[in-house]
Parts: structure tokens; C-alpha cells; sequence
């Protein structure tokens, strides 16, 4: 969500540093079985989720 709308985004690079509410983060599983790079994918997940997490957080405090 930015401010009253829900943007929609179908690559993680394209999501912006700047938002107020993530509200679904569904990354795409790819079919097995699954390549070395395709694992080294998948187990950047978390990390990407945190990442939103965080900014989601910080547009948070500064609304408080």
C-alpha cells in the first residue's frame, strides 16, 4: 500500500524504498527440481522479506 492504494509489483528490484503496507509477499516457487541458482533464490527470501519489513516499519514511525 502507498497512502489509500495497492500497488501491485511482479519483481522484487522494481518495489520502491519507500511504501507504507506490504500486503501479500508471494515470491513465485519454481517447478523441481530446482537448480543450484534457483535454491540460492529461494533461500534470499527471508532475507528480501526482512528487508520490507523493515522499510514497512520505518514509513510506520514516521507517521506516529
Amino acid at each position: 500500500m502507498q497512502g489509500d492504494k495497492l500497488v501491485e509489483y511482479d519483481q522484487y528490484e522494481d518495489i520502491p524504498d519507500d511504501f507504507d503496507h506490504v500486503i501479500e509477499f508471494l515470491p513465485e516457487i519454481p517447478p523441481e527440481p530446482h537448480t543450484h541458482e534457483q535454491h540460492e533464490e529461494i533461500d534470499s527470501w527471508h532475507d528480501k522479506f526482512l528487508r520490507l519489513m523493515r522499510i514497512e516499519d520505518a514509513s510506520s514511525s514516521k507517521t506516529r
